[in-house]
């Protein structure tokens, strides 16, 4: 069997949840005989848009990985020159199945080339994408109230106003409101095509799923749950550095989404001896932004620790033997945290907010402390707790992953094996052609 992962970035020149996922399943894949094959974009200036190159995965040189540049149109949701780049590697590739993490920063029409060459089509869902023009139901655009609202769903007038009006020029706003209507018109409608040439969605939490049914549409015999799967071979062996303070540690990227900032005034508040580490990539005003805020609230600086991005195989050593507890704050409707699995398998604690995503995979008092979402006193109070009473969180901790009775969660090959098993069913359809 033939199978090309499309995704709009690849390790290690990205590294956030569905790239990571998407690699780990490649090698799950390769490791079950099955042909794997990449199809990812790059962003390099000094390169012609849509340019083809071929590498080699970094840790499986026996899976290829096309790469496309894509440094100037990225924002465009249809690419009619992606597409043409596109269906050159499926004509190479020859795949029985197309499987789909993103088509952000890629083109919608992918799906309709992958069905048309006779390929089977997967689609996980890693987050709200498809359904929302800013794929997290944040609300992106110009305010002078509270910025990054949480949007309540998808309209089309809405998405203008709120998340378009930054695009606007000024002079005639209703005017330009009505394009921008228009556009995301345009663009949900697009959505839904692509997505009607979806065989199957993979949703990695049951909250995803029933969103995508209930407010996108998605008919149910259409999408399952399906857990994300680990490679747990590196998250094995943790022993935990002996230091008196209470360590948090947090992981992720530097956007406000991810509600780091409302981390960083949590922590401002806390009593008892602490530090929060945070690991991740500098991202330019982002991080400048952050650490202004650092100062701004006390004198936090030698207790707040600014740690580089980790290497995905060394996250045991790097991080999780530097930390007591990990600490999600995010700020959007989080699908199924890849950290919280990670955290999990390794025993320790997790503190987060019981919603979306985050609450299925975490219980209060159960397997670590959730608190109320966006909520800057209920996350000071989940991290006063945990420091108040450590040895608490740490047998919580010893809980693990809730969907399993021993607190392990799906490994590499169970996750290969069972999407695999997803692939043949609907190759076999396809070849009866039912």
């Amino acid at each position: 069997m033939n199978v090309l992962l499309v995704i709009h970035g690849y390790p290690r020149r990205y590294n956030a949840g569905s790239e990571i996922y998407t690699q780990t399943l490649a090698h799950g894949l390769a490791k079950q005989d099955v042909n794997v094959s990449i199809f990812t974009r790059e962003e390099d200036p000094f390169l012609p848009d849509y340019h083809l190159r071929l590498e080699a995965d970094l840790m499986m040189p026996q899976i290829p990985v096309h790469i496309m540049n894509h440094a100037r149109s990225n924002a465009r949701f249809q690419n009619d020159e992606v597409d043409k780049a596109f269906l050159s590697v499926i004509e190479a590739v020859q795949p029985d199945i197309v499987h789909f993490g993103h088509l952000n920063h890629l083109s919608m029409g992918l799906p309709k080339i992958a069905k048309k060459q006779g390929a089977s089509t997967l689609f996980t869902l890693h987050d709200f994408w498809l359904m929302c023009p800013r794929g997290q139901f944040l609300e992106w655009g110009l305010t002078s109230e509270e910025p990054w609202k949480l949007c309540t769903g998808q309209d089309n007038r809405k998405c203008a106003s709120r998340c378009f009006n930054r695009f606007i020029e000024g002079t005639h706003v209703e005017q330009e409101l009505d394009h921008w209507e228009s556009w995301v018109n345009q663009r949900m409608m697009t959505s839904r095509e692509a997505s009607s040439e979806i065989d199957l969605f993979l949703a990695p939490s049951k909250n995803i799923m029933v969103r995508h049914i209930e407010e996108y549409g998605i008919q149910p015999e259409k999408i399952q749950f399906l857990d994300y799967g680990f490679d747990t071979k590196r998250l094995q062996n943790r022993q935990r550095v002996t230091e008196e303070p209470f360590v948090f540690g947090y992981i992720g990227r530097h956007h406000p989404s991810k509600g780091i900032h409302n981390l960083i005034e949590a922590f401002s508040r806390l009593k008892g001896n602490s530090l929060l580490r945070i690991w991740g990539r500098p991202q330019g005003q982002l991080t400048q932004s952050l650490q202004r805020r650092v100062g701004q609230l006390g004198d936090l600086h030698s207790r707040i620790q600014w740690l580089p991005e980790y290497n995905n195989e060394e996250i045991v050593k790097e991080v999780f033997n530097q930390s007591d507890c990990i600490v999600v704050p995010s700020i959007w409707d989080e699908n199924s945290p890849l950290v919280i699995h990670e955290a999990q398998e390794c025993a320790i604690p997790v503190i987060t907010a019981h919603h979306g995503g985050m609450g299925e995979y975490v219980k209060d008092g159960i397997n670590g402390f959730t608190f109320e979402h966006r909520s800057v006193d209920g996350l000071t109070e989940a991290m006063q707790k945990a420091i108040t009473h450590p040895e608490r969180i740490e047998s919580l901790g010893l809980r693990g992953y809730l969907l399993s009775d021993d607190g392990r969660i799906p490994n590499q090959s169970e996750h290969a094996n069972a999407v695999l098993h997803e692939y043949e069913r609907l190759d076999n359809k396809r070849r009866e052609g039912i």
